[in-house]
């Protein structure tokens, strides 16, 4: 089939390689022309066959939503519009709404897998009605891992980008759990070898996995990830599913402990901890550690 993908970066320019791989036709459009195979919207809709079916790979809010603005000018009925992005799942019900508006099919997909991708297949996660779905059913097959497992049809618009951002909620706890197990054996005397603790935990181990596996990569690179700043930034995913902790009342005490985690991963002197240090001096007069 064809495709048209808007958006190049890291994930979208790997993509369009496994897709054109697996023997269909993509014309990619980028604001970077070195990037792009055509040079405008307009071109890259003029170059599709109906009906069309155009994947959008930009960044969440504005650049999204601008982008399927544009496309809705565009397109004509039977078009489809994907939004491959991280986007939160309230827009994409506003989003199928505006291109329903036109008769324009819309498909949400949450897409896991980085730079890894290319060559493993992305993990899919996608929303949307049937018969949508079906007009990009040979660009899902193109892209998922091989074998029977890495993609699902979650449900209706928004359940793709919803199953996505609890993905990276449970990614965000699992992550800070080797974080702080790491923290602790490099703390100990008795331990001489956290690395080849870590990776001894490779095999037979129920705490195996990919993260583990990359864990073993950074410290081969770095041992005791010196060349490193402390310092983690959070994607809107993770904030999300706090959110939806909230707006559900369903406890995400691990999920929500590793986003602020973060947060004050951020902070070379906690505000925080100087009110607690002056109320341990002002009770008890434990001692301070003056600036």
């Amino acid at each position: 089939m064809e495709l048209g993908l808007v958006g190049l970066g890291k994930m979208g320019g790997s993509m369009r390689e496994r897709i054109r791989r697996a023997g269909h036709t993509v014309i990619g459009y980028d604001r970077n022309p070195d990037l792009a195979d055509v040079h405008s919207l307009e071109e890259l809709v003029d170059k599709l066959h109906g009906p069309r079916v155009v994947w959008v790979m930009v960044p969440a809010g504005e650049p999204t939503q601008g982008t399927i603005d544009a496309l809705a000018e565009l397109l004509e009925p039977g078009d489809v519009v994907v939004d491959g992005g991280n986007s939160r799942w309230t827009d994409d019900e506003r989003h199928a709404e505006e291109l329903a508006a036109k008769d324009i099919g819309f498909v949400d997909c949450g897409v896991s897998g980085g730079v890894w991708g290319l060559e493993n297949g992305y993990a899919l996660m996608y929303g949307g009605d049937a018969e949508n779905v079906a007009k990009v059913q040979p660009v899902f097959d193109a892209l998922k891992p091989e074998g029977d497992f890495g993609a699902v049809h979650a449900g209706k618009v928004g359940a793709g980008h919803f199953a996505k951002m609890v993905h990276n909620g449970i990614e965000y706890a699992m992550m800070q759990a080797y974080a702080e197990g790491w923290e602790l054996l490099e703390k100990v005397d008795s331990v001489e070898n956290v690395r080849e603790v870590f990776r001894s935990w490779q095999e037979g181990t129920v705490i195996r996995s990919w993260l583990l596996d990359l864990a073993v990569n950074a410290l081969d690179e770095d041992e005791h990830l010196e060349q490193l700043r402390g310092y983690a930034q959070d994607s809107g995913e993770g904030r999300w599913t706090v959110e939806a902790a909230i707006d559900n009342a369903v406890p995400l005490p691990a999920i929500t402990a590793s986003l602020f985690a973060r947060f004050s991963s951020r902070q070379g002197d906690s505000p925080q901890m100087k009110m607690i240090a002056a109320l341990r001096n002002q009770f008890g007069g434990h001692a301070v550690e003056k600036k």
